[in-house]
């Protein structure tokens, strides 16, 4: 699943860029001011930032240049009422990967959000795997012995970050923090049920369960009967 930041200082347009992007099954952040964004980018990993240049506390043209100088290469789309040419060449300039003017039909902007997400896979395309299960991250297909399981989106973003990170054990609060957005619950039941269906299905194609709950400590794949 991919993870989206969304920078935008009017409440009303912010709520509701997060609930259409949720609805499409992205994990969601949100930053309100420059400053936010700023803290988040650094200390979170986003696959795409959806970013406001008229920003409180730091403007976006200051933030779009804090990214690029501390090399952060997550592709920013520019979402903006300013409409000038020389404001859109100033934003591309500094680092930006598309723009997009307001007003804006919704439909539009998702479809540069898969745009600029499908550019960013291409470049990390890869088959993850562990023993006869395979994840291809480009068709976003998943097997099992050779044989396709068909997995919810949240499900397939679990085995994904898992399979990432092979042979770690991972603890519940790292998996809601890349695999749910900022507004899920610590203590919601809502990651242990997802996992269990995950692991039923997986097991019912390969004859054993891949991934190991280890209790007080978290969830890790193994491969064949041993962690």
């Amino acid at each position: 699943m991919s993870k989206i930041l969304i920078v935008e200082d009017e409440e009303k347009l912010r709520n509701s860029l997060a609930e259409g992007l949720r609805l499409k099954g992205y994990a969601i952040d949100v930053a309100g001011d420059g400053e936010s964004a700023d803290e988040k980018a650094f200390y979170e990993r986003y696959d795409l930032i959806i970013l406001d240049l008229n920003l409180p506390k730091i403007d976006g043209f200051s933030v779009l240049e804090n990214f690029r100088k501390e090399n952060l290469d997550v592709p920013v789309l520019i979402l903006s009422a300013r409409d000038g040419i020389e404001d859109k060449v100033k934003g591309l300039d500094l680092g930006a990967n598309d723009y997009l003017t307001k007003p804006f039909h919704f439909a539009e902007l998702e479809a540069r959000v898969r745009s600029l997400l499908r550019r960013k896979t291409v470049i990390e395309n890869t088959v993850l795997s562990s023993g006869s299960l395979c994840f291809d991250t480009a068709s976003r297909i998943v097997t099992a012995a050779g044989h396709p399981v068909s997995l919810t989106t949240k499900e397939n973003a679990l085995l994904e970050y898992l399979l990432l990170h092979k042979g770690r054990v991972i603890k519940l609060e790292e998996l809601i923090e890349h695999v749910w957005d900022s507004n899920a619950d610590t203590f919601s039941n809502s990651v242990r049920v997802h996992m269990s269906s995950l692991r039923r299905k997986l097991k019912g194609q390969l004859g054993y369960d891949p991934i190991c709950n280890i209790i007080g400590e978290g969830y890790v794949i193994r491969e064949g009967g041993s962690v």
